[in-house]
C-alpha cells in the first residue's frame, strides 16, 4: 500500500536486544496526509535495517510503502504500520530523482507498438485452396 504527505512528527529511535540475543531498533514517525479534504494523521515506523536506510525529517515530503500488520497480545488487539520505502516527492507530487516516463506507468514497461500494417480489405485477401481455413 502507499500514502503521501508530510512528516509532522520525527519520534526518537528506539533499540534493545530480544529474547534469543538480536539487537533491533525502531524509527517512529505521523504523517499527514496532503490530498485529501480531511488530512489524516498515520503513525508508521521503520524498523532494523529500514530505520536506517530512511532517516526522514520533519516537514519532508514522502510517498510511504507500507504493509499494516495485526497481532493479539492478552486479549487485545493491536495494529502498526510497518514502512518498507519512502520516496521523496515533490511540490506536484511526483517522486524525486525518478523518471517521468517511468513515474507514468508506476515502473510498468510501455507497451509495443504495433507494427504498421495495411488495413484488410478484399484485394488483400488470398483465395487460395491453401489458405482457405474451416472457420
Amino acid at each position: 500500500m502507499e500514502i503521501t504527505g508530510k512528516i509532522i512528527v520525527a519520534l526518537p529511535e528506539m533499540s534493545g536486544t530480544s529474547k534469543s540475543g538480536n539487537a533491533w531498533k525502531k524509527r517512529e514517525y505521523v504523517l499527514e496526509t496532503i490530498n485529501d479534504n480531511f488530512p489524516k494523521k498515520v503513525h508508521f515506523d521503520f524498523f532494523g535495517d529500514k530505520a536506517d536506510q530512511y532517516p526522514l525529517q520533519v516537514g519532508q515530503t514522502i510517498k510511504l510503502s507500507f504493509d499494516i500488520e495485526s497481532r493479539e497480545y492478552q486479549g487485545r488487539w493491536y495494529t502498526s504500520i510497518r514502512g518498507w520505502k519512502a520516496d521523496q516527492v515533490d511540490a506536484t507530487g511526483a517522486v524525486v530523482g525518478e523518471p517521468a516516463m517511468q513515474q507514468a506507468y508506476n515502473g510498468i514497461p510501455e507497451p509495443p507498438v504495433p507494427s504498421a500494417q495495411p488495413p484488410i480489405s478484399p484485394a488483400n485477401i488470398s483465395s487460395s485452396p491453401e489458405d482457405d481455413l474451416p472457420f
